[in-house]
Formats: C-alpha cells, structure tokens, sequence
C-alpha cells in the first residue's frame, strides 16, 4: 500500500478526493491541527516534525496553503518536500487569485460568483476567507496570501521540487501537481488525468520546471 497524507483534512476522508486515490492501493493519514475532526495525526502545516523523513507517497492539501502568512509558504512546501519520498508527489490546491481579480474588474466584489456547500461565495470571500465563518468567530478560515499558477509554482520549486503542472478551473482555484524528482510524461500525465477536473471544468492547464516545455497538455476550449 501506498501512503497518502491527507494535510489539513477536515472532516473529510480519502472517498472525497480525485480519482487518483480512488484506485485501492492507498493508505489514508488524515492531518489536522483541529483535534474535532479526529485525525491520524495532530499537527500544524508549519510543524510536521512528527512525519518521518521520505516516508509519504503523495500529500494532498486542498485549500489549506491560502491560510498561512506569505513569509511561511517556504516553511510549509519544505516541509511537504522533506516528508515526501524521491518519487513522492504533492497536491495543492488553493484560490486562483488571477481569475479572482479579473471579476473584480468587473465590479464583483461581493457578488456571489458561484455556491459551495457552504453557501454563495463572492470574490471577497475569495480574497480574504469566507466572511460568514469569520463572523461567526472562526478566525482560522481567514486567507493570508494568494496564488497565481506563476506564482503557486515558483513557491513550489524554490524550496526544491524540480517541476510542477497547474490547471486553472472555472470556479477561481488552482489544482498543482508537483513532484520531488522528474517523472516521465506518461506518468504525470496519467497522474494529472486523475487529479484535475474534466477538461469543460478548466482554462487551462500549465507546465513548469522540469515538466516545460517537454510536457504539454491540450488546452480546455475555455475563455478566461
């Protein structure tokens, strides 16, 4: 079996993640620093000590990124790097804050742009954390950075993994593959085809690094 960290999980499992985890060969690790929704492990993104060195198949990190200080996404990566094996991915997803600027060039700041379980969210609730939970006094949903696919992958490869693949969606968020050491292009595309959405759900999807120019994609017929 194939260990699979599941970072900053929530209440959720691996049944609600891509397809790539689907397969029967993984072994779940649910990581949180909320004790209430009883995780494996108890810890912070900036502190996985606890985490043997190379010992993670894949990391999966939906939404969690936005929610540390610009000046601690180095510390946070290098941590998903140093727990990864050599042939280790991870998986980040996170805000798209490119496409977040652009409706707000048309004057949706705090009109809803699409609804989530959580409700009607608005380019606000985008920028700076859902603004209903806050509220309520869940000060940890706030946001404390942003990302474009430039800008996820630079983070991403200066701490040390050698290239990365970023799909743009059409509901403002970003989908990043990155990994350790060079996969052939069979493999991440394989990869990429059981993590990202189906191709009418994009924009358009990005190689870096390692993976530019040897590794393209055919680009979703999408307007940004």
């Amino acid at each position: 079996m194939r260990t699979l960290l599941h970072v900053g999980c929530g209440f959720s499992t691996i049944q609600n993640l891509p397809s790539y985890f689907q397969e029967g060969t993984w072994e779940e690790l649910r990581y949180d620093i909320n004790e209430a929704v009883k995780p494996d492990i108890v810890g912070s993104l900036q502190d996985m000590s606890i985490i043997e060195n190379s010992s993670i198949d894949a990391i999966f990190s939906s939404h969690n990124i936005e929610h540390v200080w610009s000046f601690e996404v180095p510390v946070v990566l290098a941590e998903f790097l140093r727990v990864l094996k050599p042939d280790g991915v991870a998986v980040v997803l996170c805000p798209d804050i490119l496409s977040v600027a652009q409706a707000i060039t048309y004057g949706a700041l705090t009109n809803p742009l699409y609804v989530s379980p959580a409700g009607p969210i608005s380019a606000i609730d985008i920028m700076y954390g859902h603004q209903a939970d806050i509220q309520r006094g869940n000060i940890f949903m706030a946001h404390k950075t942003a990302f474009t696919a430039q800008t996820l992958s630079t983070e991403l490869m200066s701490v040390g993994f050698v290239g990365s693949v970023v799909a743009r969606d059409q509901v403002f968020g970003l989908h990043a593959l990155a990994t350790k050491t060079a996969w052939n292009a069979q493999a991440i595309k394989k990869l990429a085809s059981g993590i990202f959405l189906p191709s009418p759900e994009l924009l358009e999807i990005q190689s870096f690094g390692c993976y530019f120019p040897e590794v393209a994609f055919p680009q979703p017929n999408a307007t940004p």
